[in-house]
Parts: C-alpha cells; structure tokens; sequence
C-alpha cells in the first residue's frame, strides 16, 4: 500500500492560519448584527461557513460573544487555533457602537522605520506582511501618510489573504503627492485623499481615481483627529492606521489609537526614520506604559498595545503578558 503523505510543519502551520482566518472573518463579520441583538451567544467552529451557533457552551465551542464587550477565545491555550483568535479577537469585536482604532509601525531594534534614504521594504519579514493584510481586511478603512505613499507607493490591498480591501486613505495635508501613485490609478479599491481644505481647487473632486476630502486642522494631532471624525462618519467603524511613523505618533499623541502595534525586527538600521516621536517626559513615572500581550511571528516580535489599559507596574506582570507564537 503507497504511504500516507505526512503533512510538513510549514503546511500544518498554514492549515492552523486557514482554520483561524476563517472562523476570524466569520466573527467579524457578525459583530454588528449581535452587538444590536444584544444577547450573549456560543458558536463552534464550521468548515463552510467558519462559525456555527450552539444551543449551549461545551466541548465544541470555540468562541462566545459577550453583548457589550465583543469576542472571547473559548479554545484552551494549548489548541494551535487560539493563538491567531486571541490576537484578532478585539478588532472583530468592534462595531459602530464600540469602534476601534488600530495603528501599527514595524521597526528596527533601534527604533527606526527606514534608514535615511527612505528604503522601508522590508524591515519586518513576510510574517508581519501578512499580518498587515490580514488587518486591512478586518477594518473599513487603511490610513497612510504622504511620506508612506511617496517612500514605497503602497498597494494597500488584501492580495495576501481572502476578504476584502478596506477604504484606503491617504493623508496628505500638504498635498504633496502628484497623482502617478498607485492608489490614485489602479482601482483596486475605493480611495479617500485626505489634505488641508485650502489645497483643494473650487469644484475638485478627485485627484486620479481617488476622492478629495478637505479637513481645517494644521496641527498633526488636531488634523488626525479630523480625519478620524470624517471616516467614522462614512461609518468606517474599524480603522487601521498603517503608516508611518509621523502619521502613528499624530494619532496617538492625540490620543485616538485603542491599541498599538509594534513589530520589531532583529535588524540594527543606526540611524533614519524614527517610529514613534511623542512630546516627552521628564519623569518616567509620567510615562505611558500601556498593558500588552506578545507575540511572535517568524522573526519579528510584535508588542499588541492595549492604549486604554495601563500596566500594573514596571514589569508588566499584572498586566497578562502572554507570549505566543504564531
């Protein structure tokens, strides 16, 4: 009789990521219609339809949803799906009653998004890739930087996993891009061009393919916050702040990122494009140290930042660090 052809640990691996991805987009793609049902629920996984409900919690539930706080992983730790859940879990939790705002920057071990050239691609591997994917297709929105777009001309789609491209926003206050790049030509999603109200021509509407926004703020921190207003009144509930570095700090220096994702590279640049500048501190007892969970992914380590908790102390411990391998 022929031998049965053993799966290798890069195929097991990918059939755990197919498992996760489709029980991750099933449950967030119901997050709305039970978030105004208001009522908890239990559900198992489903080969087809990636979710199933179940008359009552057991043996065969892999998560439950709580009215007012979103997903729970019910998988043991030990279970090779749990991890990929734990990690998603709060962004397919938000709804337009509890929206989110994600932001991320991979970097260096000392701190930097580029060297001083520009070169960005890549700092992190091609786990963090697909991760940055996969987050796009979980939210509404994607938001870049004029910086971003004019260092690596981003594609901003999903093309590395199934489901759908957000909106991808630009924010170019300055209007400093011309319009070759391609999210202003390709078409491969809708596209929102976000500048100063002062820089859009009378009866300017587009710029390429893309659609012109004007917002009053001139301050980073002031303009970020307008632009989030904007978006959550196209109800974008979920929006996912890729880039770059001034754009991720603009945003959490005015305070409007739920949680922070930080990749860091096992790479030393020496000097470049910081990731994130805030105002500092004189005291470190002043200083934010938000609760966070780690993961791992490939060679990167990614630090998911929960901006709204505050550790319990200087360790963290209290704060549930969980270190995870993905």
């Amino acid at each position: 009789m022929p031998s049965q052809a053993v799966a290798t640990p890069v195929q097991q691996r990918g059939a755990v990521a197919d498992a996760a991805w489709g029980i991750l987009r099933a449950a967030s793609a119901m997050a709305e219609a039970l978030d105004r049902a208001g009522r908890a629920e239990v559900f198992g996984p489903d080969d087809r339809e990636g979710l199933r409900r179940l008359p009552t919690d057991g043996p065969d539930s892999a998560l439950a949803w709580h009215p007012g706080a979103g997903w729970e992983c019910r998988l043991p730790a030990t279970d090779p799906l749990s991890d990929l859940l734990d990690l998603y879990l709060p962004i397919c939790s938000a709804t337009a009653a509890r929206p989110i705002t994600v932001g991320h920057l991979g970097q260096s071990l000392d701190g930097f998004i580029a060297t001083p050239s520009g070169d960005s691609q890549f700092v992190t591997g091609n786990d963090n890739i697909v991760h940055l994917h996969r987050v796009r297709a979980l939210c509404d929105a994607v938001v870049v930087g004029a910086g971003t777009v004019a260092a690596d001309d981003p594609l901003l789609t999903t093309r590395h996993v199934s489901g759908p491209s957000p909106l991808r926003v630009v924010f170019d206050p300055g209007r400093r891009l011309s319009p070759t790049f391609h999210v202003f030509t390709d078409g491969a999603a809708p596209t929102l061009c976000i500048c100063a109200r002062s820089r859009i021509a009378p009866g300017e509407s587009h710029i390429g393919k893309a659609t012109i926004a004007g917002i009053d703020g001139e301050r980073p921190a002031e303009a970020a916050a307008q632009v989030l207003q904007l978006l959550r009144s196209r109800g974008c509930a979920r929006v996912f702040v890729e880039g770059g570095g001034v754009t991720v700090s603009a945003f959490v220096e005015a305070d409007l990122l739920d949680r922070l994702h930080i990749a860091i590279a096992p790479v030393m640049i020496g000097d470049g494009h910081p990731a994130i500048r805030l105002a500092p501190h004189t005291q470190l007892s002043d200083c934010r140290r938000p609760s966070y969970r780690v993961f791992r992914m490939g060679g990167d380590v990614l630090f998911d930042c929960n901006l709204r908790e505050q550790a319990g102390g200087v360790d963290g411990e209290s704060a549930g660090v969980v270190r995870r391998i993905i």
